[in-house]
């Protein structure tokens, strides 16, 4: 018997690329997931702090794929190599800070690398014609084959029967008249091709997890750029921009809030790289504080922290303050909430 091919899928950890890799592996494909971490696409890290999404699955939704396929996954540490992607992207931003062209062009590239490394025949994506406004286009769509290098060796299963034939399809490496002609945003066509696959459970569709694509995040993220002065940042700013309430009452300083208890324990964690504040005459929130601060700066930001505790309208809030390994207690009038402008968050 001949020995079968081999692909390299892209796994997000969606349906998508779920759905391309099983059509795959349903040609007798020897199929091998890869899964680029950035930083940006973290789900499970905000739904194990927030209450609000405790009811939802605490995993790694691409780990989780893989391990319903049945297929190995590498996930390969992206971060240093991505920030140029995202500060300096050839093709532009969505309407956000998302770099979606140069970011797919990026991570096929990455795979298609990493196929030439390993002995593997071809690149297997989800992408779908239609479904994003930047990247799966079939305008698009041969930018990412041609600058990523991967040229037709790059196989797009669930929309190949709209797009020319790629070398696996000509060469008779898989049947093409068992490829689909998905397009569009309708999820409908996947979702019945994962019932027909027996897949009952997959994230949600259409949802997506890449931070950079929400517009509260984008906007913290802008905001760290402007006040360095480059566009320079590392794993834990990025980490924190999705944490908290983020206000900057001074521009040479900024402070992150815990909106819960779980935000607060994650904060914690931060507590000797920061100013560090938090109430204890009431029950309150965590708060650190990012930047410079003299004297009447630590004085506003207690009353700022003493505002989001439970002694908001008390008299006084007396706020433990940790600079430096050096802790002292102020006593402070709360601030009203018309004293916080909206200007203040970020």
């Amino acid at each position: 018997m001949a020995t079968p091919r081999k692909a390299v899928a892209l796994i997000s950890g969606g349906l998508d690329s779920m759905l391309a890799a099983r059509t795959m592996l349903e040609q007798g494909i020897h199929v091998e997931g890869i899964n680029f971490f950035t930083g940006f696409c973290v789900e499970g890290h905000t739904h194990a702090i927030r209450a609000k999404d405790r009811a939802r699955p605490k995993r790694n939704n691409a780990l989780w794929a893989a391990e319903q396929l049945g297929i190995r996954l590498h996930i390969i540490d992206v971060i240093d190599e991505y920030k140029d992607v995202l500060t300096k992207p050839k093709h532009g931003y969505g309407a956000n800070l998302n770099p979606c062209l140069d970011c797919k062009g990026f991570m096929v590239g990455k795979a298609y690398q990493w196929m030439t490394e390993n002995g593997f025949d071809f690149v297997v994506t989800g992408e779908v014609i239609g479904q994003r406004p930047m990247s799966q286009r079939k305008d698009t769509m041969p930018v990412i084959a041609r600058e990523s290098g991967a040229g037709d060796l790059l196989l797009r299963p669930l929309s190949a029967k709209l797009l020319p034939p790629t070398r696996p399809e000509r060469e008779g490496w898989v049947d093409r008249d068992k490829l689909f002609d998905f397009n569009g945003r309708n999820r409908k066509p996947q979702m019945a091709l994962a019932a027909a696959h027996g897949i009952t459970e997959y994230a949600q569709p259409a949802g997506g997890c890449c931070f950079l694509t929400d517009a509260t995040y984008a906007r913290k993220l802008t905001d760290l750029w402007q006040v360095r002065g480059s566009k320079e940042y590392e794993l834990d700013d990025i980490m924190l921009l999705k944490v908290g309430r983020h206000l900057r009452p001074r521009p040479h300083f900024k402070l992150i809030i815990g909106r819960e208890e779980g935000e607060n324990n994650f904060l914690e964690g931060y507590r000797r790289q920061f100013t560090c504040l938090r109430p204890i005459s009431h029950h309150g929130p965590l708060a650190l504080l990012d930047g410079t601060a003299d004297e009447s700066d630590l004085q506003l930001a207690a009353r700022v922290t003493a505002r989001f505790s439970q002694g908001r309208n008390a008299p006084l809030v007396q706020v433990e303050v940790t600079r430096q390994s050096v802790t002292t207690r102020l006593d402070v009038q709360p601030l009203a909430e018309d004293e916080i402008p909206h200007a203040w968050y970020i």
